[in-house]
């Protein structure tokens, strides 16, 4: 049989077996509706409050202020176009977002500028960092909000939001970040940090698909962009899907409990395996910042190879990569973060993420290397690239 690497665990994770066992009586036992004021409903409503409380104690928030989406894609868009227009009266239409952010957050805000919003794009340097200097800059009287992403989904990097939250609290600005790749990679207290709002998402961490938050902070003035029942305190109607929210909340607990450990061992995995491609393969290039980036995440561009090639050849072999989001990886167009950080559209259609997880094994890396290497031999020299 075909041996099966997976490495593409920031576009979804499997689900943690302790996961699944926590969920199942969700599904046919414990099934109300959390709405409903009988017995059945009264339980169900109990583990999506007991859930909350548990989620919130990851990031350091208060129960309260938690609220459950079905993704991130959710989240994000709730975020922008509910705090844009319930501050439209108050003559607050300036929202300001990075280049770099998942196409859900760049999309929201180019949905509002055609509903007369303000939106200003902030400049990222090589490794895609904004430069506080130029946020400082890009601030006006107008401004609403700041939305940052946390930790790249693409090319890993880890953003300053300390920082960025400061100066928001600083000029009364509502700072928004995306955090559905860092959470549990990277140690977040949305107080000391700042944070008005913080998207997350169950299946980035080993939990199910269908579940997601949104951390809103108490007096954040916001409204819903869905209407109905007065679900999650009036603010996103839809019957909750409690099974999925415990097993959104089944896998931070794991990760409070193991998370410093697993990423202490997938950043010893990432190192290995961007030393070995790097030494190996000629012309070959990192993309992210070399140090301060996701555990688990490798950006690499191969010089002369076209990535969606180097994605279906390693797919043969039963190696599964990425050639950027997988939300957009289905797109002819080059990566819109590879192209923020400076990269040519060729340089950028020949690069792959390569992104490690919990079941990822140092033996993994090693055969994907050895096939790799023999993968780009082949692709370069058939390749309508000049390579060397």
């Amino acid at each position: 049989m075909k041996k099966k690497v997976y490495l593409d665990y920031a576009a979804t994770t499997p689900v943690d077996p302790q996961v699944v066992k926590v969920m199942l009586s969700y599904f046919s036992k414990d099934f109300g509706n959390t709405m409903s004021p009988h017995g059945f409903g009264q339980k169900a409503n109990q583990a999506l409050e007991k859930s909350r409380e548990i989620i919130a104690g990851l990031i350091n928030a208060n129960p309260e202020e938690i609220f459950f989406t079905s993704s991130a894609t959710e989240s994000n868009n709730l975020a922008l176009k509910g705090v844009a227009f319930a501050s439209k009266h108050r003559k607050k239409n300036h929202l300001i977002v990075s280049p770099i952010e998942h196409d859900c957050v760049l999309e929201s805000a180019k949905w509002l500028q055609k509903q007369g919003f303000e939106v200003s794009f902030l400049p990222v340097d090589k490794y895609g960092l904004i430069k506080i200097e130029e946020l400082r800059k890009a601030i006006k009287n107008n401004t609403v909000l700041v939305s940052v992403i946390h930790g790249s989904n693409e090319i890993g990097t880890i953003q300053d939001i300390f920082t960025v939250g400061k100066l928001c609290r600083q000029k009364n600005i509502y700072f928004h970040t995306d955090a559905s790749q860092s959470l549990g990679k990277v140690p977040i207290d949305v107080k000391k940090m700042n944070i008005d709002m913080l998207t997350a998402s169950s299946h980035k961490i080993y939990g199910p698909k269908g579940a997601a938050l949104l951390y809103i902070r108490k007096g954040v003035i916001i409204e819903p962009i869905l209407h109905g029942g007065g679900h999650e305190n009036n603010l996103r109607s839809s019957t909750s899907n409690v099974p999925a929210i415990v097993g959104f909340a089944k896998a931070c607990q794991i990760l409070k409990k193991e998370g410093e450990k697993e990423n202490k061992r997938l950043t010893g995995l990432r190192d290995l395996l961007i030393e070995k491609i790097l030494r190996t393969i000629k012309g070959t290039r990192l993309n992210g910042h070399p140090t301060e980036r996701l555990s688990n995440n490798v950006n690499i561009s191969f010089a002369g190879v076209e990535g969606e090639s180097l994605l279906l050849e390693l797919d043969f072999y039963g190696i599964a990569v990425s050639t950027g989001s997988a939300c957009s990886s289905k797109t002819l167009q080059p990566s819109h973060v590879l192209t923020a950080i400076g990269l040519k559209p060729q340089e950028a259609h020949g690069s792959l993420r390569i992104s490690l997880g919990r079941f990822t094994k140092e033996e993994d890396v090693n055969f994907f290397v050895k096939i790799l290497i023999k993968t780009v031999v082949k692709l370069r020299k058939i390749s309508p690239f000049t390579y060397g």
